[in-house]
């Protein structure tokens, strides 16, 4: 069973109950600056601005994909992803039972602001889950230079992807307590004599999977269905992903919904954050899953 909320995720959050989510998994946005008119307007015309437009290889045109080098070097970008992580954080927070954990999207040049933006809120920081996948950033020569420095590389090519892991302290003296009281606290094994690793051989999405949803971070169903799993140590709980349509109405809808079919014990809830401000580039109305029209902070939901 999962449910869609179409709602301002932050407004949302502040009127769920106390303790009542088991996990949060979600692959949250890194900048609002990329998604602003001016900048979605260079990246449809294939000028780029904060956007990497890619050549095409093997003739086919490749997806662009934002430029968080322009993020980590501008102060006041840093401190907008600060802000934002500390709000999500604080709301979060008191929605997850005692020992619940979040498993956070990341990149490798902004992992630690976000870090300390959860440490702020209280969070304890569990260590990361690297998906190993090569990606198109880094690896770059210098620009208008590329001949002269040819044997250079400016910052190292992306070959991971880091997802933060953090956990809601205890309540309980012991993790068994914990266990036994909230269903949370531990991390389930993949068999009983193979333990959660931190390190998950993702790759790309498939074919299949990018042909149903075309866009340029789409997360491997396999991947995710592991973290899910992780999650809820003894099989029980709602997992949540408070930001599942941030900025792509058409992404998250399809991936999180295989995952909770694949799973059909646990409770998925997902949201859109539809704050017109903070993502400029949301169409208007978008249809849910069942055909219920939804548009920017309308109350259309889906559950199943």
């Amino acid at each position: 069973m999962y449910k869609y909320i179409n709602a301002d995720c932050f407004q949302y959050m502040e009127t769920m109950k106390n303790n009542s989510i088991a996990a949060i998994i979600t692959d949250p946005p890194y900048g609002v600056k990329e998604y602003t008119h001016a900048e979605i307007k260079k990246r449809q015309s294939g000028k780029g601005g904060i956007w990497r437009i890619p050549q095409s290889f093997d003739g086919h045109q490749r997806q662009p994909v934002p430029r968080f080098t322009v993020i980590n070097d501008d102060p006041r970008e840093r401190q907008n992803v600060f802000d934002f992580f500390v709000k999500f954080a604080k709301l979060a927070f008191p929605v997850l039972a005692p020992g619940g954990h979040v498993f956070l999207a990341s990149t490798p040049l902004l992992s630690d602001i976000v870090s300390s933006a959860m440490r702020q809120a209280g969070f304890e920081r569990r260590g990361e889950i690297i998906r190993t996948v090569c990606t198109l950033r880094g690896g770059d020569r210098p620009k208008g230079a590329e001949k002269e420095f040819e044997d250079v590389s400016v910052i190292p090519r992306g070959l991971w992807e880091p997802w933060g892991l953090y956990r809601k302290p205890l309540a309980e003296k012991t993790v068994a307590e914990n266990l036994r009281a909230w269903h949370t606290g531990a991390l389930r094994r993949e068999q009983p004599d193979v333990p959660f690793s931190d390190i998950i051989e993702g790759g790309k999405s498939p074919i299949a999977e990018r042909n149903i949803i075309n866009h340029p971070s789409l997360k491997p169903q396999a991947f995710l269905r592991k973290l899910l799993y992780a999650s809820l140590p003894v099989g029980r709980g709602v997992i949540y992903d408070p930001l599942a349509v941030q900025h792509w109405p058409q992404r998250n809808f399809s991936h999180t919904k295989a995952l909770a079919r694949r799973s059909t014990r646990n409770s998925i809830k997902k949201e859109c954050r539809q704050s017109p401000n903070l993502c400029p580039c949301i169409p208007k109305h978008y249809f849910c899953e069942n055909g219920e029209k939804g548009g920017m902070g309308s109350p259309a939901s889906l559950c199943l």
